[in-house]
């Protein structure tokens, strides 16, 4: 019965999960291998989870803490490098990446935890106290994280309007 339960659950919410996971972790592959971990967990621990007030943020909550171990796990830190141009090439118009991807590229360039807060409220419409219950820390601490990514990122875009020019 639980089984089936959880089967139906993980039915509904995969496509959202996926997407939470790729937001937080930057990649697909990446992603796959959180969630893959997750649903693993919450197989086993499904009675526990769905008891809770709320099985999807308990999931969500999984995801970021599953992302920071495996993260720390290897005890490696990925640092985005800007695209490599070919300054002799002429750019074809078809390279060029909406506004979206260009914002998205300068995004996984954040700490961790402020991408995270980003994520959660700009792709998940949470509020801060939804994102502070989920990221285990004060509404304070994330509207500073939320305003100083917002800031960073703002800052990287005008750089790159700045260099295209």
């Amino acid at each position: 019965m639980a089984d089936l339960e959880f089967d139906e659950w993980v039915s509904a919410r995969i496509p959202a999960l996926l997407r939470f996971a790729y937001l937080v972790t930057g990649s697909r592959e990446a992603a796959d291998d959180v969630l893959q971990s997750v649903l693993t967990r919450s197989f086993e621990r499904w009675s526990t989870v769905r008891r809770t007030h709320d099985p999807d943020a308990y999931v969500r909550r999984m995801i970021i803490n599953e992302n920071v171990s495996s993260w720390r796990r290897w005890g490696k830190r990925q640092t985005p490098v800007p695209e490599i141009v070919d300054r002799h090439r002429v750019s074809d118009p078809s390279d060029q990446v909406s506004n979206a991807d260009a914002v998205w590229r300068v995004c996984q360039a954040l700490p961790r935890r402020q991408r995270a807060a980003v994520v959660l409220r700009f792709y998940e419409d949470l509020d801060h106290r939804e994102i502070a219950g989920i990221l285990g820390c004060s509404e304070v601490t994330v509207r500073s994280q939320i305003h100083r990514a917002l800031a960073a990122l703002r800052a990287e875009l005008e750089r790159q309007e700045a260099d295209d020019d």
